[in-house]
């Protein structure tokens, strides 16, 4: 995922907020004061954690993903749910059980129709134990002619590693939005910087609302549930900074389709959203985009170079060359996403047929 540097994208804007803005830092102890401050940074200013932000665009994206290709975990995970993981900690628990031949076995055995219906823990057991009635051995999936085949194809690639052919098996097994955004056994791919108010447009214009928790039965104001809150006001800028490392191009339009529902005001942040608050609009300013080409190590230095010096804007798009990234980014998304269709509707019928 990270061993190799690829390609880096950098985009900075302007987060606008529409409405009230309300992020709380959890319950005031102090005894004058709001009941529910907003979150602030050292300075007191009101602080966007790029976690909320990040949180809020994954969820939107998943629900859409879920939308297109149903809610199998291993296509899109519940990051909340352990048991909804793509990969549970049970079952990377048990890859990491697998020598390296058996990751090759295991590998293998994956892609054959026979095997396809077996959960990971089962197929590790039957690789891994040979004490089994039912112990998989290297002839049962592949000719002893193909694993050399296949082991001197890895020696040249330089793959041929405990830890290389495991973190093959555990991306194999990672859900699409877990591959940008990161899972407990995933580093994440796309970062997001705390969102800091503007300073030249902020006066600490804090605003106080009142709330109250409504009794369900009488459908009145419950006894000693009023309290208030702090809101951040409407029209607040904040800078927006994110970086993505090593994506591949249909995560970066899967990114894009993100991006643009924050642009379009689709996509609220914080708390009290059903009564309106957290509406917000990002404009994108900037874009930075540099692709390593491979074996051409001159151009990755001469990149170097450049941002030590900060003359990065050789790599800045303009805007007509934006539209054309996230066109063709887009568009290698919905390849993708035909390609997983085809290979999950196969797979379904594979276990029909077997039940």
């Amino acid at each position: 995922m990270f061993d190799t540097f690829k390609n880096r994208l950098e985009i900075t804007g302007v987060l606008t907020t529409i409405t009230a803005l309300r992020i709380s830092a959890g319950r005031s102890t102090e005894p004058i004061g709001t009941d529910l401050p907003v979150i602030k940074d050292a300075f007191g200013r009101p602080l966007i954690p790029g976690s909320s932000f990040k949180g809020a665009l994954r969820s939107r994206l998943e629900s859409f993903l879920r939308g297109i290709l149903g809610s199998d975990r291993k296509l899109v995970a519940n990051p909340a749910i352990e048991e909804e993981w793509s990969l549970k900690a049970s079952e990377a628990k048990a890859l990491k059980k697998l020598g390296l031949d058996q990751l090759i076995i295991f590998r293998r055995a994956r892609e054959i129709e026979d095997f396809a219906v077996l959960s990971i823990e089962i197929l590790v057991e039957r690789i891994h134990d040979s004490k089994r009635t039912d112990h998989i051995k290297p002839e049962d999936v592949m000719s002893q002619s193909e694993l050399i085949e296949l082991k001197k194809k890895l020696l040249s690639e330089k793959k041929y590693t405990v830890d290389c052919m495991l973190t093959e098996a555990i991306v194999n097994y990672t859900d699409l939005p877990s591959l940008l955004f990161g899972s407990p056994w995933l580093a994440s791919k796309f970062q997001v910087r705390d969102l800091t108010v503007l300073p030249d447009n902020w006066f600490g214009q804090y605003q106080e609302r009142d709330g109250v928790a409504i009794d369900r039965d009488t459908e009145t104001a419950a006894d000693g549930k009023l309290y208030d809150f702090q809101v951040v006001p409407a029209g607040t800028p904040f800078e927006f900074r994110a970086v993505v490392e090593n994506a591949e191009e249909w995560e970066l339009g899967l990114l894009m389709i993100g991006l643009h529902q924050f642009e379009t005001e689709q996509i609220p942040l914080g708390g009290g959203r059903s009564r309106g608050l957290g509406v917000v609009k990002l404009e994108i300013n900037n874009i930075w985009w540099f692709d390593y080409p491979e074996n051409d190590p001159e151009q990755l230095i001469t990149y170097l170079k450049e941002l030590v010096q900060d003359r990065k804007d050789r790599y800045l798009l303009r805007q007509e060359t934006i539209k054309a990234h996230r066109d063709d980014w887009i568009e290698k998304l919905i390849e993708k996403l035909r390609q997983v269709s085809v290979k999950t509707t196969a797979n379904h019928t594979s276990i029909h047929q077997e039940a």
